[in-house]
């Protein structure tokens, strides 16, 4: 499925990927629009109404990841509301044996995430995530998503990565299709990033797990030189 003797460096995303994209869901889904309408004045139903058509007209585009923007947008506090269901925040299964089987085989690996770096701040505060990994990068940084061709020529410029020896893991498809078009070696989609909701079918001509025990036995030492 991977072939690890042609890899130096791991981009790891982290919701849906590392962390379990369910607090993500149910902040979104649910408990920001409860909040919203208790605070508005308004009924669950017409928050939603109100909300979810807007979350999804920015789909795929930064404003989508930016807390900022749509506590601007919806005139809350969306970090605030993050914090209040923040006990949702945890590790995807495995997940954690994984990175330290990637620390110990001596590749590099760095979290790529479309988080903004507020709420990603409260997942490390809860997770203690940086100490597993090398690096983490939030694409609010490079004032474009991972979705965008061009990220990755701007992530190559701070993190500099030999890309046919590079492996993103994603739960996003549109993520792993941007990464291969910029000629990043392989991929590996993440098909179960909510513990809430079932499997995803398997991708076509995508590389694909559901948790990460499927493949921590493959993971080898990088190859020395000679």
């Amino acid at each position: 499925m991977i072939d690890w003797s042609a890899l130096d460096t791991v981009f790891l995303d982290m919701d849906g990927t590392l962390l379990d994209l369910h607090f993500d869901s149910h902040f979104w889904l649910d408990h920001l629009p409860r909040r919203y309408a208790e605070l508005k004045s308004v009924s669950h139903a017409a928050a939603r109404e109100h909300i979810i058509p807007q979350i999804e007209s920015e789909k795929g585009s930064l404003q989508w990841y930016c807390v900022d923007y749509w506590s601007n947008r919806l005139d809350v506090d969306i970090t605030a509301l993050k914090r209040e269901v923040a006990d949702r925040i945890n590790y995807r299964p495995h997940a954690e044996s994984f990175m330290g089987k990637l620390r110990d085989s001596g590749r590099r690996s760095v979290i790529v995430t479309n988080c903004h770096p507020k709420p990603l701040a409260l997942k490390l505060e809860k997770t203690g995530l940086d100490r597993h990994v090398d690096r983490i990068l939030s694409t609010h940084d490079f004032g474009r998503p991972k979705e965008d061709i061009r990220f990755w020529a701007d992530l190559a410029a701070v993190e500099p990565y030999r890309a046919e020896r590079t492996l993103m893991v994603d739960d996003n498809l549109s993520v792993l299709a941007s990464a291969r078009q910029a000629g990043i070696g392989q991929q590996l989609a993440i098909l179960a990033p909510d513990s809430r909701e079932p499997v995803r079918a398997t991708q076509a001509g995508t590389p694909s797990i559901a948790h990460f025990d499927e493949i921590l036995a493959d993971i080898s030492p990088v190859p020395m030189p000679g």
